[in-house]
């Protein structure tokens, strides 16, 4: 699929937990023309905590898409899976013409998404549910396998000299970030723990990452998954006294001019743009040409890909724009 530059084009949707209050966001500055097919609707619905850089770039390849296939996107979010349900009902009951939808927590969710397909709405599901997005009936699905790309960041830390890992999830019951745990657990050759923090309250993630380190001298590598995550780390690092290093999940700008400094060895990107870009294009293409990315059966992949100090300078200029 063919991406040109384009001028910006602001879409109205919605933003925040409560799903009802509205913004205008650019859709940036990569398009592909505009599709001349009839004006049709489709909804985002994700699981994005409140200040999570990574997910305002799901966001910008959504607008972008929207932008080219003559879409109205209605964003929203809410990381508590019951409220993300309700914004699912939300979008159902304003008969959208589509839904594009992440399953973190796919049984909270498993009903409403029932309900929208009896309603005759597609959906699709992006970066979160692809070892249930089949099951629960979704034409196709855009994200990584996270065990894989768990592993593949094990198999790498065995080439670093890393010999006890230390891996930080955000969000307990999130079945995506326990998968990239489990996988670097699975392929790491040394020790890996895990901790749990809130990674809605960054100076107790701060303190509890500072705490561990300080109690565990051993540990030499801390696996964060995902880049304000990662950021907040070195912090800990410092201010431990720890020498550990730094790995992480996803990328935001901050986190490539990390990459850049030194002070972050590497990232794994499963390229957040290209997800939702790709779930609002495929649910126009399914509507006006009856088409089914990855056949319907199969996922597809969009990582993961490694960024390091070999290759973060072709990255860091999409990334300055937000769209990587």
């Amino acid at each position: 699929m063919t991406m040109a530059l384009a001028a910006a084009l602001t879409l109205a949707g919605c933003s925040s937990g409560s799903g009802g209050k509205k913004a205008e966001e650019s859709a940036g500055d990569v398009s592909a023309g505009k599709a001349s097919t009839p004006r049709m609707t489709i909804a985002m619905v994700t699981h994005a905590p409140s200040g999570d850089t990574f997910w305002d770039t799901i966001r910008k390849g959504a607008e972008a898409a929207a932008a080219k296939d003559n879409v109205k996107l209605i964003y929203s979010n809410d990381e508590n899976a019951g409220d993300q349900a309700n914004l699912v009902q939300n979008a159902i009951d304003q008969k959208v013409d589509g839904i594009a939808v992440t399953l973190a927590k796919p049984d909270a969710l498993k009903d409403v998404v029932v309900k929208a397909e009896k309603a005759g709405i597609p959906v699709v599901g992006l970066n979160a549910g692809l070892g249930v997005w089949k099951r629960q009936g979704l034409l196709s699905f855009f994200g990584q396998d996270e065990s894989v790309s768990g592993e593949a960041l094990g198999s790498k830390l065995n080439g670093t000299g890393a010999k006890h890992a230390l891996c930080v999830i955000q969000t307990q019951g999130d079945v995506n970030l326990q998968e990239r745990c489990d996988g670097v657990k699975k392929t790491f050759s040394g020790t890996t723990d895990t901790l749990y923090v809130n990674g809605t309250d960054m100076p107790s993630v701060k303190s509890t990452i500072t705490a561990k380190l300080k109690q565990d001298s051993s540990i030499d590598e801390v696996v964060t998954l995902g880049a304000p995550i990662a950021l907040t780390a070195t912090q800990s690092v410092s201010e431990s006294g720890s020498k550990a290093k730094v790995a992480t999940f996803d990328l935001n700008k901050a986190l490539v001019s990390a990459i850049e400094e030194g002070t972050i060895q590497f990232a794994v990107d499963q390229q957040p743009f290209l997800q939702g870009y790709l779930a609002v294009d495929s649910l126009w293409l399914y509507k006006t040409n009856g088409n089914f990315s990855g056949g319907g059966q199969q996922p597809v992949l969009t990582g993961p890909a490694f960024v390091d100090k070999s290759n973060v300078e072709a990255v860091a200029r999409f990334a300055a724009k937000g769209t990587r």
